[in-house]
């Protein structure tokens, strides 16, 4: 039988009434479900620009590349610091699937579309706690930065003026994760990306998306976002487990590291996991604790979705079943119970509006995904997103 989905899914800290004013603001993320354009494309790496460089390892048309010069027909090892003063090209698995000639005959009506329904899903999260847009959006399953900048200059969205922190990852499926953010609140002061690094079950590397890496200030606080995508349970969980742990390993070594060189630094590491919040990825790996009363300098990270969990919300449906793969994990310096003139944590939840869930069917209840097979339902994601919403003591200058 299947179990239904539940969307009790507020999470409060602090004094939700009280008498101070507030300053707040929302750090969320989805997951578009393969938002791409329409032109069939390949990436091409230079080798000769530096590491940082978005345009080191980029999205390029088909078309285009006779006209880029490429030292070689590289059949080593995908990894950025191994292709340092080399010039070739990556085809992706996925690389004509999103296309017109496609089975999925995937046309700028049906990428339009997608955009309209992801800049008014951004648009809205965290907004009834704010009134605003959120300051900071994770996006998962993007194509490249083309597609990510259509997103900021939809007219949705264009308003509040977003930059991008987007790298090109090694991905088989080609697909990314990037990171937007109001520049007016969020100022980046160092960009970057730390690569996962898996096997398949006959030890050949297997490629997935890298974790993405923004420090900043977010109005004048230091922080850091971390912004995943792991290793999907392809094959089942228990044999797939290894490479989330790989995963956790890579993302935990990096926040202990932001935290060791400045305590005050506040982390925010969110994503799709493919794991719950009680998984050995990210109860014993990562050691992100379920319950503020459990955090301490040796278990100092909180994972806002365990209580939601344990009350039965989902954010996705995997194997007909409801799952919570989605979570906003923070450091234990944005944990109080009181309002300052710091920002901690007010609220996480599980954003499932009516219209972004499936109303009839087999699959009802679950989130109104976009595709069918190859068949574009108009619907939204196959994922609910998550949403975290900071506040402080509004002081006037």
């Amino acid at each position: 039988m299947k179990r239904l989905f539940i969307f009790a899914t507020l999470l409060s800290f602090g004094f939700i009434f009280c008498q101070k004013q507030v300053q707040r603001a929302t750090v969320a993320f989805l997951n578009v479900e393969n938002v791409w354009d329409t032109i069939p494309s390949a990436d091409y790496i230079d080798g000769t620009l530096p590491l940082n460089n978005p345009r080191f390892h980029r999205s390029v048309p088909i078309d285009s590349l006779k006209y880029l010069p490429v030292t070689e027909d590289y059949k080593g090892v995908w990894s950025d610091s191994l292709l340092i003063g080399k010039k070739v090209i990556r085809h992706q698995i996925l690389a004509d699937e999103f296309t017109p000639k496609s089975p999925k005959n995937y046309n700028t009506k049906v990428f339009n579309q997608k955009l309209n329904n992801i800049t008014k899903v951004i648009s809205e999260l965290g907004r009834q706690y704010t009134n605003n847009a959120p300051v900071i959006v994770g996006l998962i399953e993007v194509e490249n930065r083309q597609v990510v900048e259509a997103i900021v200059k939809h007219p949705t969205l264009a308003k509040y003026d977003y930059g991008i922190v987007h790298y090109n990852s090694y991905d088989a499926r080609g697909i990314d994760v990037a990171i937007i953010y109001q520049k007016k609140r969020f100022v980046p002061t160092k960009t970057y990306k730390k690569e996962v690094v898996n096997f398949d079950d006959e030890g050949k590397r297997s490629y997935t998306r890298d974790i993405l890496v923004a420090e900043g200030l977010l109005d004048g606080e230091k922080i850091a976002v971390f912004m995943n995508h792991w290793p999907s349970r392809s094959g089942g969980e228990a044999r797939s487990m290894a490479r989330r742990n790989a995963a956790a390993a890579v993302l935990k070594k990096e926040m202990d590291r932001l935290r060791k060189e400045d305590p005050s630094v506040k982390l925010f590491a969110m994503g799709d996991f493919n794991d719950h919040p009680v998984s050995p990825s990210l109860k014993k790996h990562l050691g992100a604790v379920g319950d503020p009363k459990e955090l301490s300098d040796s278990s100092p990270y909180y994972n806002l979705m365990t209580k939601l969990y344990k009350a039965g919300v989902a954010s996705l449906a995997y194997r007909d079943a409801p799952n919570l793969f989605d979570q906003i994990i923070v450091s234990k310096n944005l944990v109080s119970d009181k309002i300052s003139d710091k920002y901690s944590i007010f609220k996480a939840e599980i954003y499932a509006p009516p219209y972004m869930i499936t109303r009839e069917g087999q699959w009802k209840g679950y989130p109104f995904r976009s595709w069918s097979g190859d068949v574009y339902t108009g619907g939204y994601s196959d994922h609910f997103p998550a949403v975290a919403v900071v506040q402080r003591e509004f002081v006037k200058k």
